[in-house]
């Protein structure tokens, strides 16, 4: 069976961030947009699909556990499954680092698994979520794309890598000294360092 499913697992945070007033970026409750309204207007690669599935709903400074083993969980179970080729997770900026490198260590991610986030809400007059989101979706499509990846202002980073380094700026991330593992610049992927070392 041919790979040609994204699925997209929700998890809240600022991408998903709602505000009473499009000019206000920082008075927005996060988690609030469902993942499905979030891919709207998103464009898809040709030749794939889209399931998605709404793992948790929350503030990603309120991450934890009990929402760690359930997406855990629901990650490898999609990754087994033949007709999927990449998994991508929305995920909100305080624990997004957390996060990504838990997933690298605990799943066996021969496919990829490309985390993205956003710094603005989604109710932004120019809100960086679609955007992000797109950038995800291509990555997850790549060809030879495997390991947790995290993509941000057009910038992928290793999930074992990747760092917060600012708290309003687009570009909050980075890898320190390693840097990024690739640009995604005009709809294409730009590959500078090769795909995260999967765990057996």
């Amino acid at each position: 069976m041919a790979a040609d499913t994204l699925v997209v697992l929700g998890t809240g945070g600022t991408i998903a961030g709602r505000a009473t007033a499009a000019g206000d970026v920082l008075g927005y409750t996060a988690g609030q947009v469902p993942v499905g309204d979030l891919l709207s207007g998103v464009d898809v690669p040709p030749g794939w699909r889209i399931e998605c599935h709404q793992v948790a709903q929350l503030d990603s400074k309120d991450m934890g556990e009990h929402v760690w083993r359930p997406l855990l969980a629901q990650a490898q179970a999609h990754l087994e499954r033949p007709e999927v080729g990449g998994l991508v997770l929305t995920h909100g900026t305080d624990t997004l680092e957390e996060t990504a490198y838990l997933l690298h260590v605990a799943l066996s991610a021969h496919k990829p698994v490309v985390v993205t986030c956003a710094m603005r809400p989604a109710t932004a007059t120019a809100p960086d979520g679609p955007q992000n989101l797109a950038d995800a979706l291509l990555l997850a499509t790549c060809p030879g794309a495997a390991g947790v990846v995290v993509v941000c202002a057009g910038l992928g980073f290793s999930g074992l890598e990747v760092q917060k380094r600012h708290t309003y700026r687009l570009d909050a991330f980075d890898a320190g000294d390693a840097g990024p593992l690739g640009v995604v610049e005009a709809g294409r992927y730009r590959q500078w360092r090769a795909w995260p070392t999967v765990p057996d």
